[in-house]
């Protein structure tokens, strides 16, 4: 079963439909995007869709194939055309993040710390942080479970108290 995102506005995807894989061969029986897209146009009357892979997510293929456009896309993704791929929009309070054209998703400057080894002490239990990203700082800060309280910033190594 093939699949098509309808895209809108600056690449916005406000539809994914299913598109069954027949109707998308050429007269050699290869599956070809764009008899697939003349299709739907066809159908619907709107001209922008880009095919899509149920199997890919953040760049790999579920079933060891060939990744394609690195993101099966959900409603309000983007497709990136200049990458031809399809990526989660970019969180405004992560301006300093970049994009990853492999995985089509954002990646900040500093790798978020692993949850196994980010925990405070009440004084009974070990907590694990609420790991948020400060973006006026560019730091991974570690807050209490209600995150009330920052505890710690991340020195890209270990915490630092605050």
């Amino acid at each position: 079963m093939a699949h098509f995102a309808k895209l809108g506005v600056n690449g916005k995807v406000i539809l994914v439909v299913p598109f069954d894989d027949d109707r998308c061969l050429n007269a050699d029986g290869i599956e070809d995007e764009e008899i697939g897209r003349q299709a739907l146009e066809a159908e619907t009357g709107w001209p922008l869709w880009k095919q899509c892979s149920w199997n890919t997510h953040r760049g790999t293929h579920a079933e060891s194939k060939t990744p394609f456009r690195a993101n099966y896309p959900g409603i309000g993704d983007i497709y990136d055309e200049e990458n031809n791929i399809f990526v989660i929009p970019k969180d405004p309070n992560c301006d300093s993040w970049t994009l990853n054209t492999t995985t089509g998703r954002y990646e900040p400057p500093t790798e978020m710390p692993s949850y196994e080894n980010s925990t405070y002490n009440d004084g009974e239990n070990d907590i694990k942080y609420t790991i948020i990203w400060n973006e006026s700082t560019k730091k991974w800060e570690g807050y209490s479970s209600d995150q009330s309280t920052k505890m710690a910033i991340w020195n890209g190594s270990s915490w630092d108290a605050v």
